[in-house]
């Protein structure tokens, strides 16, 4: 066993289970029958806050990298990320099938007409391309190349989805404008190499 697995195999089990705790508290609450007075509303809200929150976590694992030099970090970005798409999945299967019973037509017309759920949509949808494109085959099968371009739609995916949330909490409220200022911090580190790069090129020009 090389570095890299025993690493995997120490952290692994450890990320499942933590992303796994809000599912389960989730259930938890469900059997208690303590889910507020409108148990839709809270199921999907709770449900699409954890997806945002594990989503920063996996765009976190690069400024890690960079801050601290700990390359073994980016064994666990895939499997955070899937746990982002995960709970999105259930956000979505709430809105659907407990919000709106199925209602198709219901959905597509609040889709069409709510700009907010305009966005979470498109947001949803570029991470299931992403979710879907994960893979080791599918990386080889893109290239690496366009698979690093293609999986840069992350940060699109966030931005929109802290959009969203935004937009979804009416009125001046505090909590997603903090998710806006991380995500914001997230991608200011993430860029700064790569900004370094392009000024030490100019310089060298």
């Amino acid at each position: 066993m090389n570095a890299n697995e025993k690493i995997c195999w120490v952290f692994k089990p450890i990320i499942w289970a933590l992303c796994l705790l809000p599912l389960a508290w989730l259930g938890w609450l469900i059997v208690n029958q303590d889910l507020t007075a409108n148990p839709a509303e809270f199921m999907n809200r709770y449900l699409g806050e954890w997806a945002i929150r594990i989503l920063w976590v996996a765009l976190a694992v690069t400024p890690v990298k960079i801050l601290t030099g700990w390359k073994q970090v980016l064994l666990f970005r895939r499997l955070i990320g899937l746990f982002a798409f995960f709970y999105g999945v259930l956000h979505v299967t709430s809105y659907v099938a407990i919000d709106q019973y199925f209602d198709w037509i219901a959905i597509w017309d609040d889709i069409i007409k709510r700009i907010y759920i305009t966005i979470g949509m498109s947001s949803f949808l570029i991470m299931t391309t992403l979710a879907i494109t994960s893979s080791s085959w599918m990386i080889k099968r893109l290239g690496g190349r366009t698979w690093t371009k293609l999986h840069r739609g992350v940060y699109l995916a966030g931005t929109l989805a802290v959009i969203h949330f935004i937009m979804m909490r009416k009125g001046f409220q505090i909590e997603p404008l903090i998710y806006a200022v991380i995500l914001a911090s997230l991608l200011c580190i993430r860029l700064a190499p790569y900004l370094e790069k392009r000024k030490k090129k100019s310089a060298a020009a």
